[in-house]
């Protein structure tokens, strides 16, 4: 089961249904969705997720609203007259309600990837107006989307995981939120230990390319008879280079007669590689 399959499961469960306005407005959520359209008065409801269609025969149902269910295809339909669902002096003023509404319009035409692979949440609704009506509502608990148009509705979808989460938990999808959490620390955390690898194998391969530069440099001095005319403390660092060709700086300084730091040592090496580099002049 996907992700999002999971989400909508959890969502399909919750006992809403003793408060009618918190139902009505759950249903208009439902309503404002792209998988909802109106032909010829009929409201026919399409999804391929059996929660989801089942919770919205049951909101229905509680409305004593009759409908119908076949299978086209993949997809559940599900009919019902459009004129026996009013939403006529109907207010969703309330935090609640809100959410009812939001939550509606996800189990409608929402998905959410899975954090392990993207984060990625999207709402398609049936038209632009309704699509900032969603984004309006979410803007008022501190939920930022972006929007798309597409050719038979529009969108909202966000891409932050801290969003997606306190998405989440608004609109009661509180088990979701902690696996989504538990899934997006172990991937932060995966993702951490990954930069850290690259980036000491990147300073181990920088280590090893200048070690070898480094190494040509002294041999060349020795095969033209150079070497033993440098000073001692570059000749120090030259074999000390030689015997240790995967030391880093740090660790060549810290292995001379009198250590010295890491600037001390480049310094030493940057001489020994321009007096070479003159050699091939």
């Amino acid at each position: 089961m996907s992700f999002s399959s999971e989400v909508k499961e959890e969502l399909s469960k919750l006992n809403s249904f003793g408060i009618l306005n918190l139902l009505y407005a759950e249903l208009y959520g439902y309503m404002l969705s792209e998988n909802t359209k109106i032909v010829k008065n009929k409201v026919n409801f399409s999804t391929n997720n059996e929660y989801n269609i089942n919770r919205f025969g049951k909101m229905l149902s509680k409305i004593n609203i009759e409908y119908k269910i076949k299978i086209q295809g993949k997809n559940y339909v599900i009919t019902f007259d459009k004129k026996l669902l009013s939403f006529e002096n109907m207010y969703f003023d309330t935090q609640e309600d809100k959410r009812a509404v939001i939550r509606g319009a996800f189990m409608g035409g929402g998905s959410i990837n899975n954090p392990d692979n993207k984060y990625h949440l999207e709402i398609t609704l049936n038209s632009k107006e309704n699509r900032e009506f969603i984004r309006e509502l979410l803007n008022e608990f501190d939920i930022i989307t972006k929007s798309l148009d597409r050719k038979n509705g529009a969108s909202i979808y966000i891409k932050d995981a801290e969003i997606i989460s306190n998405f989440l938990a608004i609109i009661g999808a509180n088990t979701a939120v902690i696996r989504y959490e538990e899934i997006r620390v172990i991937k932060d955390k995966r993702n951490n230990i990954n930069r850290i690898v690259n980036c000491e194998t990147a300073n181990l391969n920088k280590t090893i390319e200048a070690s070898v530069l480094q190494i040509q440099a002294i041999n060349l001095l020795k095969s033209n008879k150079k070497f033993n005319k440098l000073p001692d403390t570059l000749k120090e660092i030259a074999e000390l280079r030689l015997a240790n060709p995967d030391a880093n700086l740090v660790e060549l300084g810290q292995m001379l007669n009198v250590p010295i730091g890491k600037s001390g040592v480049n310094h030493r090496l940057n001489k020994i590689m321009k007096i070479a580099e003159e050699l091939k002049k």
